[in-house]
């Protein structure tokens, strides 16, 4: 057996360690091998940790626990669970996952008991890599793109993170866009870039028009976004977007540009055009747009919206 400990904000370089060792799994037995569980109640974690994996071999199990790091767990609990841990069965692996708001700079309380406990294992902190560090941007981009067989010119990585930031994820999701654009070619250019990928600016023209009650201009800015991206990406990005938004317009008094880059993972430069954008929007209504936002997302994802396009106009225009 063995046990990992994955925290930190990157959730898309978690969810690649997480699928490494699912190939561990015999493919045929996938629904029986493989299990995630949203912090579960103490009783339920100790059965968990217990579990006696059947005739298919390795299991895997992947515990969510972000809340327990905002709860105290009480000395024999923990004590409960170290020697759960400690004597589980062989064949069995488990994954204590804590993904952290993206963007708001926290981290876990290493002081906590849970904590020093869990360190004790394969415990690794992925972080969001900023967008000031280029260069490891750029090693990360060409080794993601390199599994996916395909090739930049220099200036293609320049274009991919002015483009789309250090969201690893959306990048991975462009990066496949390119992938069939380029076939039978391997190769991507600058160029390429500049005509597949959604970009920042191309959400700031979307928002500055929606901002400044402009709803007939906003509308053609969002149907010209439809034509690169369905729409619960477009959502998913502009929901990341907001969340550097709204931290820049509340820190922007306090903060320096360089502070603030820290805090949302964006360059220097690229805040300080985004806080020029910004002047006219009030933190009010990027707040509002949030919320809007967040309940489309729910209603589409549970099924509740039929026509997920309008679902997400709507938000738009309330």
């Amino acid at each position: 057996m063995a046990v990992y400990f994955f925290h930190g904000e990157e959730d898309f370089n978690i969810e690649k360690e997480i699928e490494k060792l699912k190939k561990n799994l015999d493919k045929n037995f996938l629904e029986m091998s493989f299990k995630t569980y949203d912090n579960p109640k103490f009783a339920d974690l100790i059965a968990i940790l217990r579990s006696q994996p059947m005739m298919f071999g390795k299991m895997l199990i992947i515990i969510n626990c972000l809340d327990y790091f905002s709860k105290t767990f009480e000395d024999k609990e923990l004590k409960e669970i170290s020697e759960a841990l400690e004597n589980n069965n062989d064949n069995l692996d488990i994954v204590f996952v804590a993904i952290l708001p993206r963007g708001e700079g926290k981290k876990l309380d290493s002081r906590k008991k849970l904590f020093k406990t869990l360190a004790k294992y394969n415990a690794k902190e992925f972080q969001t890599i900023p967008t000031y560090k280029v260069a490891e941007l750029e090693d990360w981009i060409k080794k993601q793109g390199k599994s996916k067989g395909i090739k930049f010119e220099p200036d293609a990585l320049t274009a991919i993170i002015s483009q789309i930031g250090n969201n690893l994820r959306q990048i991975d999701a462009e990066l496949e866009k390119l992938k069939l654009f380029i076939y039978p070619k391997d190769t991507v250019t600058a160029g390429m870039v500049k005509e597949m990928c959604i970009s920042n600016e191309d959400l700031f023209a979307f928002s500055d028009f929606l901002m400044e009650n402009q709803k007939d201009q906003a509308l053609l800015e969002y149907r010209k976004l439809l034509e690169k991206r369905y729409p619960l990406e477009i959502l998913s990005t502009l929901q990341t977007m907001l969340r550097r938004w709204i931290t820049l317009k509340a820190k922007a008094q306090e903060c320096s540009s360089f502070e603030l880059a820290k805090l949302t993972g964006m360059h220097e430069y690229v805040v300080k055009l985004n806080l020029q954008k910004l002047k006219k929007t009030s933190l009010k209504d990027l707040v509002k747009l949030k919320q809007n936002l967040t309940e489309a997302e729910f209603r589409i994802k549970s099924g509740q919206a039929f026509d997920i396009e309008n679902e997400i106009e709507n938000a738009f225009f309330q």
